[in-house]
């Protein structure tokens, strides 16, 4: 299986074969309605496994939420950002895999130029907000946790079938609108009631949402042909990119902490993708192979 260490052409290889596929199971609307039902409807088992992320990524955007408004900004950046290693760890625990020490040192890197990059300095505010710290901390570990078991999981459902990458996303994201539904109508009813679900949607609104779908699909094809801690060095990568968009187009100054941090990140890159052993598929077997050479 190719990954996307080895440079562009192996991820534009990766992602066509996902598009043949695609195109395979979608080339007419009878084939897609047949996929669905075979793979939804006709799947009920399938649908509550990719359903186990959904609602897991539900409760770490609230989490999210809890926290941020029951800590300062700063340390809910710098509390949040623990996610990256986090992630690395479940993936040792949750797919039986070793990081090095380089490794190691790489994704720890990473966490603090994440940090940097994204430092703002604290300001006075007049308006005054209760908060509770206890229950700020409580809610950002739980969303720590949350995201790092939920990318390892859909990592590893991805990977332990043949099962196209584009109907694994339909079957996570249908759980997905049911859970953010219920959601929206507890919260929001009376007004969607009154103005409609699609209120306030300009051409803006649905072009975000194109984007954000499609980068969704991308980090579906990361995940399956890299890893979750891939994904979060791409991340951050696209932090710095963004940021350094923001300079060109609006004029944003660039501070010495985002110049730090934007080189501890590029570093930290490099050293996780040096020469080492292959770590982007489930290995089965692994134990028992070394126990025969260690026996012979």
């Amino acid at each position: 299986m190719g990954n996307f260490r080895g440079g562009g052409s192996s991820g534009i290889s990766a992602i066509n074969v996902e598009l043949q596929k695609f195109f395979r199971e979608t080339g007419s609307l009878g084939r897609f309605k047949a996929s669905l039902r075979e793979n939804v409807l006709g799947s009920p088992k399938e649908l509550m496994k990719l359903s186990v992320p959904s609602l897991v990524y539900a409760v770490q955007n609230n989490m999210a939420f809890l926290a941020l408004s029951n800590l300062d900004a700063a340390v809910y950046q710098v509390t949040y950002q623990l996610k990256i290693p986090c992630t690395a760890l479940c993936t040792v625990l949750m797919l039986n895999r070793t990081l090095s020490k380089l490794q190691w040192i790489s994704v720890f890197m990473l966490c603090g130029g994440v940090i940097l990059v994204q430092w703002k300095p604290a300001q006075a505010t007049k308006v005054v907000v209760e908060q509770n710290p206890l229950l700020g901390f409580g809610a950002i570990a739980i969303a720590v946790l949350c995201s790092g078991f939920a990318g390892v999981y859909f990592e590893k459902v991805l990977k332990s079938s043949d099962t196209s990458l584009w109907v694994r996303n339909i079957q996570m994201y249908l759980s997905g609108i049911v859970v953010t539904l219920v959601g929206v109508y507890l919260s929001d009813g009376a007004e969607i009631k009154e103005k409609g679900f699609f209120y306030g949607y300009t051409y803006y609104v649905w072009f975000v949402i194109f984007l954000a779908s499609v980068g969704g699909l991308y980090t579906s094809v990361v995940v399956k042909y890299t890893d979750n801690i891939m994904k979060g060095f791409s991340a951050a990568a696209a932090i710095v990119l963004s940021t350094i968009a923001s300079v060109m187009l609006f004029g944003l100054q660039i501070t010495p902490t985002f110049a730090l941090g934007t080189l501890l990140v590029c570093v930290s890159i490099y050293l996780y993708g040096l020469p080492r052993q292959d770590t982007t598929s489930i290995q089965q077997g692994e134990t028992t192979s070394k126990e025969r050479v260690s026996g012979v």
